[in-house]
C-alpha cells in the first residue's frame, strides 16, 4: 500500500469536491438573485418602485440585515442588465 498515494488522491478528491460545491452554491446564488431581481421588477411596474424600500424594511427584520433596499436594488439592476434574450441562452451553459 503507498500512503502517499492514497493522501494524495484524498486531497486531490477534497479539492474538487469543494470546488464543484462552491461552483454549485454560486451557481444557485446568481439564479437566485436573477429571479429576486425579475419579481422586484413586476412588483415595481404594478406598485411602484418605492416596493423595494418596503420589502427591504420586511426582509431586514424577517431574513436578515444584507438584504436591505440597496441589495434588493442591485437585484433587480442585474435582472435588468441581464434579461436580454441573448444571456436567456446562457443559464443553459451553468449546468
Amino acid at each position: 500500500m503507498n500512503y502517499y498515494n492514497e493522501i494524495k488522491t484524498k486531497l486531490i478528491d477534497n479539492e474538487v469536491y469543494s470546488r464543484v460545491k462552491d461552483y454549485s452554491k454560486e451557481r444557485n446564488k446568481v439564479i437566485t438573485y436573477f429571479e429576486i431581481g425579475k419579481l422586484l421588477n413586476k412588483a415595481g411596474g404594478k406598485y411602484g418602485d418605492s416596493i423595494i424600500d418596503e420589502y427591504s424594511k420586511k426582509l431586514v427584520i424577517e431574513v436578515g440585515k444584507k438584504y436591505n433596499s440597496r441589495t434588493l436594488f442591485r437585484m433587480r439592476q442585474f435582472y435588468n442588465i441581464f434579461s436580454d434574450e441573448k444571456v436567456s441562452t446562457l443559464w443553459t451553459q451553468l449546468t
